[in-house]
Order: structure tokens, then sequence, then C-alpha cells
């Protein structure tokens, strides 16, 4: 007789493309994201949360990095709809905008934070999931509004610790560049449609000029490129003399804002589109100089041009411009953490009526990343006081200590471990990265005194400390069990 087959068990790993946050990186993120939002609603921006999930119609075909509807999302089928995990905050935005129209106010600023997730390949650093922080306006055709995007970038980006020469808000056009397609003969604005498959690849590979360079991205322009790993990716197939009007854009940058206009006003020729996009270049610069801001913060640089379909105007990122070293010990810039621009047309789609709008996202972990690489959040974060049990008979003596810490504001918790051996209760007050212990035995409890442990003292004191530094340093010592709230606001430097 066969032996029944034991139930097999699930492994305990994360989905692949997924991961986990702890304690202190997700309190990390609570903290920024405070600093960001306060920025945000300081510019007059109101917070709005949306569904996790959206049709699949509703979210449309602008995806990331696909040229095909409806892939790179998680979608389901359900009751004869397709729903799907929305893949950034700006689609779903879109919806509110059309079916909220009546109620909400015009121009509509709203800010918006929380993860999105795509159905791409994962890589190191590129996960299926990831936080993202909007902030957009809808109903305001002016480009007022998109400077006044790029400004309150800037003053973000300050607020929570990336000093002025540490970073820099890239503006460009994508009006710009259409007019310079329109030049080269890939795009004919009596037929919008024509060409969209080239204009795509045209966009995508301007958008990887950082990590391809301008060769890869002239193999892309062309008829192809094929990489290290012997993947091949189609090209937009131009020809020769079409690639050099592109390229030419590309390295359009000059020494001052000036220059730089006055070579695209060359590029787009006698294209109007393409002028109306230098116009409002010269705009917003205008603006954000009003505002006190220069080309050491913000400037103009055809190189942007932002991958996604949609943006029909302005466009900006925000680099950071200090150096890190990459995984092989080399310096590199660590790049863009913000990018975002105008999407006149996203909301028509809902409406069938033109519906302006601008906004900006960034992203949280690169953002996180680049704090840290600045020493401005280390990824730790100081633990709860811990009241240790000797005697599991008196538990209520010790709720009653941790309740009056709490009563006065600081975070505490009692041992709920098994209390038989004491220096498993350290081990675990050292894992919680505690900042003090108190301990009470029986003999203690007799004579109305706790014991407080200086936890962060006696780890140093441990680690360097001489002899007689420890004895004029005493990392734990005796106090009358009333003076117990005081004492520890006074360990912890939080006296009122």
């Amino acid at each position: 007789m066969a032996k029944d087959k034991k139930p097999r068990r699930p492994k305990a790993e994360t989905p692949k493309g997924f991961r986990d946050y702890f304690g202190a990186e997700v309190a990390d993120r609570n903290r920024m994201l405070q600093q960001i939002s306060e920025v945000y609603h300081l510019y007059g921006f109101e917070p709005l949360e949306t569904s996790a999930v959206e049709t699949v119609e509703a979210l449309g075909k602008y995806l990331p990095d696909v040229d095909r509807p409806n892939e790179g999302v998680f979608a389901w089928e359900e009751d004869n709809d397709w729903l799907a995990l929305r893949y950034d905050l700006t689609a779903p935005l879109a919806r509110v905008a059309a079916q909220f129209r009546n109620d909400l106010p015009n121009p509509y600023r709203r800010y918006a934070m929380g993860p999105v997730w795509r159905n791409e390949k994962p890589g190191p650093g590129r996960f299926r999931q990831f936080y993202q922080c909007d902030a957009d306006t809808v109903g305001a055709a002016s480009v007022a509004a998109d400077a006044e995007i790029c400004s309150m970038l800037t003053h973000t980006l300050e607020a929570v610790g990336i000093p002025r020469g540490d970073y820099l808000v890239r503006i460009n056009n994508r009006k710009v560049l259409n007019g310079v397609m329109e030049t080269a003969g890939v795009l004919d604005p009596s037929d919008p449609s024509k060409f969209e498959a080239e204009r795509g690849i045209v966009l995508r590979a301007i958008d990887k000029l950082d990590r391809l360079g301008e060769d890869g991205v002239r193999a892309l322009l062309g008829a192809g490129r094929k990489d290290a790993s012997g993947d091949f990716t189609d090209g937009a197939g131009l020809a020769d003399e079409q690639a050099e009007i592109v390229m030419g854009f590309i390295g359009a940058k000059r020494a001052d804002g000036g220059a730089t206009v006055a070579r695209l006003r060359e590029l787009v020729g006698g294209s109007q589109i393409g002028g109306e996009g230098v116009d409002e270049l010269e705009t917003i610069a205008d603006l954000l100089a009003a505002q006190g801001i220069g080309p050491d913060r913000a400037e103009i640089d055809p190189s942007v041009v932002r991958g996604l379909g949609y943006y029909t105007g302005p466009v900006f990122e925000a680099e950071l411009t200090f150096e890190i070293l990459d995984e092989r010990g080399k310096p590199r810039q660590f790049g863009s953490v913000s990018g975002g621009g105008r999407y006149d047309d996203l909301v028509k789609r809902f409406t069938g009526q033109a519906v302006p709008a601008t906004g900006i996202s960034i992203g949280v972990d690169r953002l996180l990343a680049a704090l840290r690489e600045k020493g401005r959040m280390d990824g730790s974060s100081v633990g709860p006081v811990i009241v240790t049990v000797m005697d599991r008979n008196r538990m209520a003596d010790y709720q009653t200590m941790v309740g009056e810490l709490r009563q006065a504001g600081i975070r505490s918790e009692v041992y709920l471990g098994n209390p038989k051996n004491f220096g498993n209760q350290l081990k675990y007050a050292d894992k919680r990265n505690a900042p003090v212990a108190v301990i009470q035995g029986e003999d203690e409890a007799a004579r109305g005194v706790v014991q407080v442990k200086d936890l962060v003292l006696g780890a140093k004191i441990a680690a360097s400390a001489s002899l007689e530094e420890w004895k004029s340093q005493p990392a734990q010592r005796e106090i009358a069990r009333g003076d117990l709230v005081a004492e520890i606001r006074k360990m912890l430097g939080t006296e009122s």
C-alpha cells in the first residue's frame, strides 16, 4: 500500500520582482513623504487617493516601454470586463478628472502617493511594485502651470535634503521634438497617425541616451540594435539624413539657455508646432527666473524627451548630479529621480473634450536611495524602550510601567517572549535597536526602585572604552520607581 504523500509546503520566498520593506525603511519613506506633502500643500495642492485597481480600458494604451495596448500590467477578467493594477498614478487621475468634472474645482490641483505595479521583466534595482509620489494640475492650459511644477520640484528636493548644486531640473518640450521630426519627415501634421510607430521608437531611443550613448541611439533610429546579451531591438528605420536631424536635436544644448533656444529654432525650421514649443520654453525660463530659480537649479535641455507617449508639451526631469560608486567601484552620477510633463489629451479619452494637464512623478525608492548616499537617512531607527520581565507573575506591574511610559509619549513595550533567559531579553532589545532597558526583580520591587540600562552607552563602552571610563560612566544604574518616566525622558533627550 502506497504511503500518503505529505502535503507540499509553500516556499517562503518573495515573488520574483517584488520585495518586502521592514521597519526602518518604512519609517524613512513615511518621513520623506511627509516632507514632500508639506511642500505640495504649501503650493496649494490637495491630496487624492485612488483605487489600486482600474479597468484596462481606463488605463489605456500608454504603457511604459511596450508597443501594444494592455501589456505591462497585471490584469484579469471579471464579469466580462478586464481589470488591472494601476501602473502609474496619472491614468487614475485622468479617470477621476473626467468622472468628477462637475464637482472638482477647475483647475484641479492634486497630489498622490502610493504603490504602482508593472508587469515587466525585473532586474537589479528594478521591481514590479514600487512607490510613486505625484503632483498634477488639471485644467490649466498656461505654461505657468508647467513652470510652477518645476519650481515646486526644486523646493521639494531641497526640503528632503538634496542641497543646491546636487540636483538639476532639466526641461524640454515635446512640441519642439515634433517640429524636428516634422523636419526629418517622420511626422505629417495632416495625418498624426502616420509614422506613429516610428516616432514611438524615436522617443524611447532618445530617452535611453544616458544608458546607450549616441552610437546606441543612432542604431535604434536606423535598422536596430543588438545588446551584449544578443537580444535585438528593432529600430525606427530612419535614413541616415533623417537620423542626423534627430541627433542634431539631441546635441542642441549650448552654454546658456538663450543659445540653446536659438539652436532649437534653427532645427525646427518652419514647423509651426516646433516654433510654439520653443516659445513655451522661453516663457518657462522667464517665469522660473522671476521666482529666483536660475540655470543652476533648472535649465533647458533638448535631450529630455520622456518615454511615455502621452506627453504633448513641456517635459521635465530632476537629475541628481553628485557622484556615487557603481557596483564595479567606478564613479558615476546618481541620475534621475523624477520626471513628468504636459499631457493635454489624456482626459480627452473619457470626455471627448480637450482638458489640459501637467504634472510630475517622483520615484520614491530612488530618492530614498539618494538621501542615504548623502547621509541624510541611514536606514535605521530608534526602537522602543524595553521593559524586561524578571518574574512572569508580576506582569501587571510591568504593564503598569509601560503604560506610564506610553502615557508620557515614550515608545515602549514589555518583553513578551520566554522570560526564563534574561540574556535573550537583552538580545531582543539589541535587535529592536532599543535605547533603554528597564529591569525590576523582586528585590528592586521590595525597595521601590528599578534598574535602567542605557543600551546605546553600553554598546559604546563595550566597543572602545577603557575600564576607568566604564567605571566613570556606568551604563546601568538604579533609580526610584517614581522617577522612571522623568529618567527615561532624560536618557532619551526628550525632557519637556
